[in-house]
């Protein structure tokens, strides 16, 4: 029989549907910021908690790992309990996590209340993604998801440098204190203005507990890993030799028992959607970039440059803000511009930004900074916006939910492989770029023992002791900057081939035409 395309008629949103999103957006830059903004203040919280360097990181690394588990799972407990119901319990345990945390009396304490707010708000993100695909009209999915991309976006910039205001400006438990009113309100907006959708209750009872264990062993490992081998020397611990062990068999493990399962918990057969699949292999890459990048650059500025976290956050906000003016773009080009080549510009500008800082030296000031930025933060609109629509946009609505989760959990651990890997790529480079340097730096180099008089006789004229020694600390001391300089450099480098490189696998997304999206085929 032939198909007949049939057009739903478009429900015009009330007011309440738009506070019911925008309160879920403000809960998800809650959950966004927090990643990030103990960023800049985890020396202050080591001291207050008595916790040794190592130990502290734990205050992000158990976040992290409850936020990668819940986000796939998110899906399924969306269907359970309904989008209403699980984003405000999320919500709420969010909050009461973060009052729990301002109040932590010891380290083990912190970690377990840390945990918590991963768990809870990780589950906010894809379900507020899930809501712009089934709550508005397809003229709305651009704009929406543009509101959505900028918060995503934006709030992991905002994080480190608003933690070290509130921090020095108050205490450390200011950063999780600020959560509470905003959270609760959140919940009550929330619960009053968005119902979407009915809870399922039946599906309790065919609960997927191997699914839930299985995908727990293997993110959570997974991202123990990403997290903590760099300062372990990777397969030098038997810790994480065990750990990567356990991720790897228990994923194969997941793969088998989730596509076997008629009620799993991840319905990983969404994959069979080539746009699908290819939007969450650029989700992964967005993640590389966006995550990798805003940890790269204020490190640069503080060991390098020798910035404080307000002077970092002046040279931060550019991205922000041409993300902003971008979005302005991106909206009205998605209207016209076949969605593969708008992917393909941004990718290309955000290759092009990476590239720009691939000359940096220890001398480069703002305006070195400024311009791969703002080239940058227009870029990532152009990507966030395309990728949304091509891997998402086209899927039926009781998709939408899983595959939401499935797409955001790419980004993040495109992230958290990204920051694995350039952590381990700085130490590396560094020291080899430094063994270089003090190869090169021998008694017949001309111009290196003239620079050694100078910081010799430098030194005398301070009435420094030893000054022959000093100034050798002093030489030592400008090699090393150099070599973490082009170490940088060389990072920098490896962003841009990967989004370069990344174009590559556009030609396997088929075209959408925004003409025929929402559109229901009737038999």
């Amino acid at each position: 029989m032939a198909e007949v395309i049939v057009k739903t008629a478009e429900k015009p949103l009330t007011s309440a549907q738009w506070i019911g999103f925008f309160s879920m957006a403000v809960g998800v830059f809650m959950a966004v910021l927090d990643i990030q903004i103990v960023a800049s203040s985890l020396q202050e919280i080591q001291a207050g908690l008595s916790a040794t360097q190592d130990e502290i990181a734990w205050v992000q690394t158990s976040y992290l790992i409850a936020e990668v588990i819940i986000i796939p799972l998110s899906g399924w407990l969306g269907k359970v309990f309904s989008t209403r119901y699980l984003y405000v319990i999320s919500a709420g345990g969010f909050t009461l996590a973060s009052l729990a945390c301002a109040f932590a009396w010891n380290l083990p304490s912190m970690i377990v209340f840390r945990a918590l707010q991963g768990f809870l708000g990780g589950a906010m993100i894809p379900m507020t993604f899930t809501v712009i695909f089934i709550m508005f009209p397809k003229r709305l999915h651009g704009p929406m998801t543009i509101v959505l991309g900028l918060i995503v976006t934006i709030a992991p910039t905002v994080g480190p440098v608003l933690g070290g205001y509130l921090t020095a400006t108050y205490s450390w438990e200011v950063l999780f204190l600020i959560n509470v009113l905003p959270g609760l309100l959140v919940c009550m907006l929330v619960w009053r203005y968005v119902d979407i959708d009915q809870p399922n209750w039946r599906l309790l009872k065919k609960i997927d507990f191997v699914g839930i264990i299985l995908i727990a062993l293997c993110l959570g490992c997974m991202q123990f890993v990403l997290e903590e081998g760099f300062r372990k020397q990777w397969f030098e611990d038997s810790l994480i030799v065990t750990l990567t062990f356990i991720s790897v068999v228990s994923g194969i493990a997941m793969l088998i028992w989730e596509l076997k399962n008629p009620h799993a918990i991840i319905d990983l057969y969404a994959f069979r959607n080539i746009n699908f699949a290819v939007g969450c292999l650029y989700s992964f890459v967005l993640g590389i970039g966006l995550y990798t990048i805003i940890y790269l650059t204020p490190i640069y500025l503080a060991s390098i440059k020798g910035l404080n976290s307000l002077q970092i956050g002046y040279y931060l906000m550019v991205v922000g803000l041409f993300q902003l003016l971008s979005a302005f773009i991106a909206g009205p080009l998605e209207k016209k511009m076949d969605l593969r080549w708008m992917l393909a510009l941004g990718f290309g500008l955000f290759a092009l930004g990476s590239w720009m800082n691939t000359g940096l030296t220890a001398e480069s000031g703002y305006w070195e900074f400024f311009w791969p930025q703002a080239v940058r933060g227009t870029a990532l609109m152009l990507c966030f916006l395309p990728i949304n629509t091509l891997a998402l946009g086209l899927l039926p609505p009781e998709e939408v939910n899983n595959a939401s989760g499935l797409y955001n959990l790419m980004r993040n651990l495109g992230g958290a492989i990204g920051l694995a890997v350039a952590n381990t790529q700085i130490i590396y480079f560094t020291k080899a770029n430094y063994a270089i340097f003090r190869e090169s730096i021998t008694a017949t180099d001309y111009q290196a023992q003239a620079m050694l008089q100078q910081l010799t006789e430098l030194m005398a004229m301070h009435g420094l002791p030893e000054p022959q020694l000093a100034a050798l600390k002093q030489l030592a001391g400008l090699a090393l900057r150099e070599a973490e300089v082009i170490t940088f450099n060389n990072l920098f480098f490896v962003i841009a081939m990967i989004f370069a490189g990344s174009l590559a696998i556009a030609p396997f997304l088929k075209k959408v035409d925004p003409e025929k999206v929402g559109e229901r085929p009737m038999e």
